[in-house]
């Protein structure tokens, strides 16, 4: 019988610790994420789950253990620099340059980075815009777009460079509830496209029906993982149990 060779994880941590100045954010974080996969991490604020996501795409560099991201070890100072063009990553603000379009906001890094010709860029941006439902507004200001639809540009630009993995840290805590169902709608329709993705959010119905696994952070730790239906409904931790009932009620 033939052995099933499992793939090579996407992303693998392994001892991965941080502090800022005296205050210890990560304690020795073991974690991976196959290709292909959600992985939703919630807790709350100041559990380090942010900090996770910035060590894994290359913002945050961490004080001890090793970091892999698509075969590239980000602990190698020398080597972290090769992580550009694999990640895409998506903030809470959507940082849009206001006097540049919708288009222009996508094409700025391809003409830029990847030295595209503004044609070959224009033409990836459009196909870009129009992943997540914005081609009619390619040539809208941010100041004429709602919050959602800016949200939507901003991971516009981040689809544009093709990359192999998604980052999103908290992309709908700063919009108004009824525009959050906008963009979580385009991550989900990333996920079912197969995106690798690794997302810090709040929205507990996006983490219950899209994620392949929750992980909740605690005081830097993991303290549970594990597919959406076992952490929501049976919860083996108190510090898990505590925080859901906590977040649901709201």
């Amino acid at each position: 019988m033939t052995a099933i060779v499992s793939p090579k994880p996407a992303i693998a941590l392994s001892g991965v610790s941080k502090s800022f100045g005296s205050t210890q954010v990560l304690k020795g974080i073991d974690l991976a994420v196959s290709p292909g996969e959600v992985l939703v991490l919630i807790g709350a604020s100041g559990s380090g789950k942010s900090t996770v996501l910035r060590i894994m795409s290359g913002l945050e560099i961490a004080d001890a253990g090793e970091i892999w991201v698509n075969d590239v070890p980000l602990h190698d100072s020398r080597r972290a620099k090769e992580i550009r063009g694999h990640v895409g990553m998506v903030f809470q603000q959507f940082n849009l340059f206001p006097h540049k379009t919708a288009l222009g906001n996508v094409t700025l890094a391809l003409i830029k980075a990847r030295k595209m010709s503004k044609a070959d860029a224009e033409r990836t941006a459009m196909a870009a815009l129009n992943r997540v439902g914005l081609a009619d507004r390619a040539g809208h200001y941010p100041s004429q777009l709602s919050g959602g639809q800016q949200q939507r540009v901003a991971i516009a630009r981040a689809l544009a460079v093709e990359p192999k993995i998604m980052f999103f840290d908290e992309a709908t805590s700063a919009l108004d509830p009824e525009l959050v169902g906008e963009v979580t709608e385009v991550m989900r329709e990333l996920a079912r496209e197969g995106m690798t993705m690794v997302v810090v959010t709040h929205e507990m119905g996006f983490a219950r029906k899209t994620a392949d696994r929750v992980v909740f952070m605690d005081k830097g730790v993991i303290a549970e993982q594990g597919a959406p239906e076992q952490i929501f409904v049976h919860p083996q931790n108190a510090r898990t149990q505590q925080f859901l009932s906590r977040v649901l009620e709201h």
